[in-house]
């Protein structure tokens, strides 16, 4: 499988896209980045894969185990990532903020990350992607009591989850356990 750990990771576009991935490309290259891309791969390309072809073709290298870690570029972020996670094991999520990219990463263990070049400036595409590849689930961003141990049983638990078990079970999950956890201030002292 290809790491973070060891800076690979695969990028995709569809023609609205491409030039937000265009610019995160360029950036984690810079930084010593080995980047997969599977298109799309020019701004003039006759005939472009749609959004759905892409995201599908991503989320099929992460269950197959190709990569640990995605990036995704459409006009929205929307609809590419919803076709990656139509692949058993993708967790996409879709962000517009560092904060956003760092909660999805540190909370929910979010392997597959999308953009929409329509809303995210170049910029904040390549901090974005930053944020993403250079944090884990758990790794401390959270300063909540249980946050790790709460966000870690839900991802084990989607990771298990059958659809066709969650119905003959009158719609309930199966749980795996449960960690107590609340909404609260942020301490001053944090």
């Amino acid at each position: 499988m290809k790491t973070v750990k060891d800076k690979q990771v695969l990028v995709g576009a569809d023609f609205a896209g491409f030039p937000l991935k265009e610019v995160v490309v360029e950036h984690l290259k810079r930084k010593g980045w080995t980047v997969t891309d599977i298109g799309v791969r020019s701004a003039d390309d006759e005939d472009p894969e749609m959004f759905h072809r892409i995201g599908l073709k991503v989320g099929a290298k992460i269950t197959e185990g190709e990569f640990e870690r995605a990036l995704l570029f459409c006009g929205t972020g929307m609809g590419i990532h919803i076709a990656a996670s139509k692949c058993p094991g993708v967790h996409a999520g879709v962000v517009e903020s560092v904060p956003a990219a760092l909660r999805a990463i540190t909370g929910n263990g979010v392997n597959v990350l999308a953009m929409g070049a329509f809303y995210v400036a170049p910029q904040m595409g390549k901090d974005i992607a930053d944020a993403f590849l250079e944090h884990s689930l758990g790794d401390g961003y959270e300063w909540w009591p249980n946050f790790y141990e709460f966000h870690k049983l839900a991802c084990d638990e989607l990771d298990t989850f059958d659809y066709e078990e969650f119905k003959r079970n009158g719609f309930e999950v199966k749980r795996l356990g449960d960690y107590p956890i609340e909404l609260m201030d942020k301490p001053e002292t944090v």
